[in-house]
């Protein structure tokens, strides 16, 4: 009898809904505060609207980093001790990085936008630019890896392993403006260290980062779902190419 595939996990639920129309609320309050609230700054002036996007995307795009290097670890450390392999740490890796790969072409795209207004040039071989291309290209690399044909076990040993390579870019591009002269400026909201910008702009940045985590963490959710969809079919053509060669071969017979 064929296995009947647990598809708790594939499917809209209430928590789901909920996230997403937090997310759409969320969004255009983020717009609302980022364009008429908030303030022109006295010296970038209407660029620094950009900022509440941009800076929110490759924080966002660190954590979804971490997310797929955490998960591939447990997918490492799990794949000898059970039958599934612990493949749900694989896809939560695989649906992690696809969005940190998105948040950080945003953050390209808005970063060479605000350097056009600021710089005059929408591209500097910046050490923090560089970088973050090389950062987006590997991971890139990492989605494409996940691409190419194999069993899935060995698939996934693999990648797990380039996305913890991968990682290590993450803390230079981050601190590549203090470890180096660079023309990008310091970070505008950082740990331990007082931020860059006050009042109104402070707390729109801020906010604009829990709107786009929250958008992030409902993409994550639904690529999950998308990976599990991919498998299913996956093996689904797998046993119908089977069964269609067990038939041949009895008529053969």
């Amino acid at each position: 009898m064929a296995q009947v595939p647990d598809t708790k996990h594939m499917t809209a639920t209430p928590a789901t809904r909920v996230l997403g129309a937090v997310a759409l609320v969320a969004v255009l309050l983020m717009v609302l505060l980022g364009l008429v609230v908030s303030p022109a700054d006295v010296v970038q002036g209407q660029a620094v609207r950009m900022l509440y996007l941009h800076v929110p995307s490759i924080w966002i795009a660190y954590g979804a980093f971490v997310l797929t290097s955490f998960s591939s670890a447990l997918f490492l450390m799990r794949s000898r001790r059970r039958h599934d392999g612990g493949r749900h740490y694989d896809r939560l890796a695989g649906s992690a990085a696809e969005v940190g790969v998105v948040f950080t072409g945003i953050t390209l795209a808005t970063g060479m936008l605000w350097g056009r207004v600021t710089w005059g040039t929408y591209w500097q071989w910046d050490a923090r630019l560089t970088t973050t291309v090389l950062l987006f290209v590997t991971y890139l690399g990492y989605l494409a890896l996940r691409r190419l044909p194999a069993d899935p076990m060995t698939r996934g040993r693999r990648t797990a392993v380039m996305a913890l390579i991968s990682f290590v870019n993450v803390p230079i591009v981050h601190y590549s403006v203090d470890w180096w002269r660079t023309l990008h400026q310091k970070a505008s909201l950082s740990v331990g260290r007082r931020p860059e910008i006050t009042g109104e702009m402070y707390w729109t940045l801020l906010y604009s980062t829990l709107a786009v985590t929250i958008v992030a963490s409902w993409l994550i959710v639904h690529r999950y779902r998308v990976i599990r969809l991919e498998e299913l079919r996956d093996e689904e053509a797998l046993e119908a190419l089977i069964a269609s060669r067990l038939k041949e071969d009895d008529v053969q017979a």
